[in-house]
């Protein structure tokens, strides 16, 4: 050996093991320990001990920071499922901020106007619109805007296509302010509907002090909002929404995503272990402090969720190479089991708690093939899931649908692939280039809606937690029994030695 130098690089004693490799072991089930009774409910960024987490999700569960997974559309539809979606970072700023801005405006239940019309305009004018955006209430405002001062209302009671001339301007049909049934900017959604099922209202407009347009309230609304019990909602009762942000921009980019209105921001990078995050950190802590919350990562280890722990990270991503689309193992042979990566990490996490008395929650980031992989991931110790295939799948996500060999299937790629070109992720501080892809560009069955699939799948994790004897996430983490499994068992686990029936409507 030549002095000065190693004999070697350090290597794990123990192999690197995925969520598949693993099962839960049955504890026992009082009659307590019913679906019913579980609390998915998590904390999302770091507190002290002995105060409560200032951030809290109803499920955990999180939409990756991807082009084929997180718009304005799924910022909404997770929102009201009781989780967060992280819109996607590789795009311009006013874009991103514009796309934060209208989940925030959504407001749950209380819906900007996207019909809106002048009182010199005609009836062909509404058709049109209608034909256009399918709505049948249309705002007169004065200056067409949907915050303009409210003159009138438009509805399909109001015309009668057969019976009028399309030249007949608004003026002359629509249901003018003086009679219409408004509510002030102060209504909460619950007084908004209680007026709307008094007055027998189809639509409730609300507006401002100065009589200015600022939300619709609709009848057809109300059930939709009784079937979100869950919804993540802020004090204004706005939908919580996180963004996505690089260690390139982030002086630009961070302001505007403020400004938008973004409840929490995550550094999306490939690899968390790196001076790029800590700067990215220290910037929003500088001018920020303390208000602004910031994920970092991913990382594998123990040392990589230390530096980003103290660095000032709100919560740490852990996985590199896990995901359905990424090769970052292939093309750098860097990464790690994510069941190995999850189970140091979540050691780590617990080890810094006792040190500083501050808790930093973990996202598992990868290696989520089915559903009861999630219940492995929170027993093993994540606080929330960071989920992309799965939610790629869905209506809500901002791809197109397509029928690919006689069934329909969602695009899907990563973005470290070349349709991509997300750079930003991978950088080292080198080339702005991506030099070489670390993802790959696919498709993925379609799944249909968001909320029928997130239901389902949260129910299994329920009824898991209950065959563990366990009702909550921290409970789960603290009294789970997990046991590795041979490749033999693995088969064993599924349908084996039989022969399926194939006989259609299941006879």
């Amino acid at each position: 050996m030549r002095k000065g130098y190693l004999t070697m690089a350090y290597f794990f004693q123990e192999p690197s093991h995925t969520f598949s490799e693993y099962l839960l072991v049955p504890g026992y089930s009082s009659e307590h320990c019913i679906p019913a009774n579980v609390s998915l409910k998590t904390p999302v960024v770091r507190f002290k001990k002995g105060e409560e987490c200032p951030l809290t999700m109803n499920v955990p569960m999180v939409s990756a920071v991807m082009q084929a997974v997180s718009g304005e559309q799924m910022g909404i539809a997770l929102a009201k499922e009781g989780g967060i979606a992280f819109i996607y970072v590789s795009q311009s700023i006013e874009s991103q901020a514009a796309m934060v801005r209208r989940v925030k405006n959504y407001k749950a239940g209380f819906v900007i106007s996207d019909s809106n019309l002048r009182v010199t305009d005609t009836l062909a004018d509404v058709l049109a619109l209608k034909e256009k955006n399918g709505f049948s209430t249309v705002a007169i405002t004065e200056d067409a805007t949907p915050n303009g001062k409210l003159l009138g209302l438009v509805t399909s009671r109001d015309y009668r296509v057969t019976r009028m001339s399309t030249d007949v301007p608004v003026r002359d049909f629509m249901t003018p302010r003086e009679k219409l049934i408004t509510a002030p900017a102060s209504t909460t959604l619950k007084e908004a509907n209680d007026i709307i099922w008094d007055n027998k209202l189809n639509a409730l407009p609300v507006v401002d002090d100065e009589d200015h347009l600022m939300y619709f309230v609709f009848r057809k609304d109300y059930s939709e909002h009784k079937e979100h019990p869950l919804a993540l909602q802020d004090a204004d009762k706005r939908y919580l929404v996180g963004a996505g942000i690089n260690s390139k921009d982030y002086e630009e980019r961070v302001p505007a995503l403020v400004e938008a209105g973004a409840d929490i921001l995550c550094i999306d990078s490939s690899e968390g272990y790196s001076v790029w995050q800590k700067k990215t950190i220290d910037f929003i802590r500088e001018k920020y402090g303390d208000t602004v919350k910031v994920g970092a990562g991913n990382v594998v280890d123990r040392e990589g969720f230390r530096f980003l722990a103290r660095a000032g990270a709100d919560f740490v991503k852990v996985g590199i190479g896990g995901g359905s689309i990424c090769i970052t193992r292939e093309t750098k042979g860097i990464g790690r089991g994510q069941a190995s990566a999850l189970i140091e990490v979540a050691a780590a996490r617990d080890e810094y708690f006792k040190e500083t008395g501050v808790y930093v929650p973990i996202c598992s980031d990868g290696g989520i093939v089915f559903d009861f992989h999630m219940t492995l991931a929170l027993a093993m110790g994540a606080d929330f899931l960071m989920l992309g295939r799965y939610f790629a799948r869905f209506d809500e996500s901002p791809t197109n649908k397509l029928m690919v060999n006689g069934a329909y299937v969602k695009e899907y790629w990563g973005e470290g692939s070349n349709r991509a070109r997300n750079w930003q992720r991978y950088d080292l501080g080198g080339k702005n280039d991506l030099a070489f892809e670390e993802g790959v560009d696919s498709y993925v069955a379609y799944a249909g809606s968001l909320h029928d699939n997130v239901e389902k799948s949260l129910y299994k994790v329920k009824s898991t937690m209950c065959n563990c004897g366990v009702i909550t996430i921290p409970d789960l983490q603290q009294n789970a029994k997990l046991t590795l499994v041979s490749a033999t068992s693995i088969v064993e686990g599924g349908y084996h030695d039989v022969t399926l029936r194939t006989t259609s409507g299941g006879q």
